[in-house]
């Protein structure tokens, strides 16, 4: 999806959520693992030696160029979206330097067969939107599909770092024929969904006329909108690896298989 298509989503998404914000802000917050290395697989889905292997991978990378890519499973995303999961994941963790934000997070969830790449701001001009959309459906999903899971991984894993080295002309190539495929898509997003917020909003002022009365909508709860994350995890635990402070604001690409 194109950054207007995901734009105008995420404002739907605001606008539909914001009747059942009051309620929706004391659920519960999700629990992350603790950030234990650069290979966090909280699902169990890989072998010790093939997690092994991603690690040193990963950490010849951060130590050649101080990018920090992190790859997480998780049992479960707890009933949030891959894309809030990730981003939230992201943050708590602080992945990546907290003066460049360069770091990127790989989160597999098997139950619901979801996957998604989070880039930190700092990387967002090389690992890009449309960029990480194309690992995700040609080198991750595939796999996935066959039951891969560790192959999977390992061809995201490598995706993401040839892109990040600057070796990324065969990966915008499949960018640009996967852009040509999808532009038609994205116009029919873009009119589906102004046609669902004008209707929307035409139906609650036909409902608030209808009872004389005014749209209220219901504020924050305690925890504010979104709230945030449980306390449960920790960048420094782990025998001494953590996240260097560093954010992401939702760049990326998600995908299921």
């Amino acid at each position: 999806m194109s950054r207007l298509a995901r734009g105008l989503a995420a404002c739907l998404l605001l606008i539909v959520g914001l009747p059942l914000a009051g309620w929706a802000a004391l659920a519960a917050e999700p629990v992350f693992p603790p950030l234990t290395g650069r290979v966090v697989d909280a699902a169990g889905i890989l072998k010790p030696d093939e997690r092994a292997a991603l690690e040193a991978k990963l950490k010849g990378y951060e130590d050649k160029t101080s990018d920090q890519v992190v790859v997480a499973t998780v049992p479960s995303l707890q009933g949030y979206t891959v894309e809030d999961f990730g981003n939230r994941l992201f943050r708590a963790w602080a992945l990546g330097q907290k003066a460049g934000n360069n770091g990127a997070l790989l989160l597999v969830a098997p139950t619901e067969r979801k996957v998604r790449i989070e880039v930190g701001y700092g990387l967002e001009g090389a690992l890009t939107d449309a960029l990480s959309k194309v690992i995700i459906t040609t080198a991750i999903a595939p796999r996935f599909k066959a039951g891969d899971f560790a192959g999977g991984i390992g061809a995201g894993v490598d995706a993401m770092l040839s892109i990040l080295s600057g070796d990324a002309e065969a990966w915008h190539r499949r960018a640009e024929v996967r852009n040509d495929e999808t532009g038609a898509a994205d116009v029919v997003i873009f009119v589906v969904i102004i046609l669902v917020i004008v209707l929307l909003f035409w139906s609650m002022g036909r409902a608030q006329r209808g009872r004389g009365g005014f749209v209220v909508l219901p504020g924050p709860g305690p925890g504010g909108f979104g709230g945030g994350w449980s306390g449960g995890v920790s960048g420094d635990s782990g025998g001494g690896f953590s996240g260097g402070g560093g954010s992401s604001g939702g760049g990326g690409a998600s995908g299921d298989w």
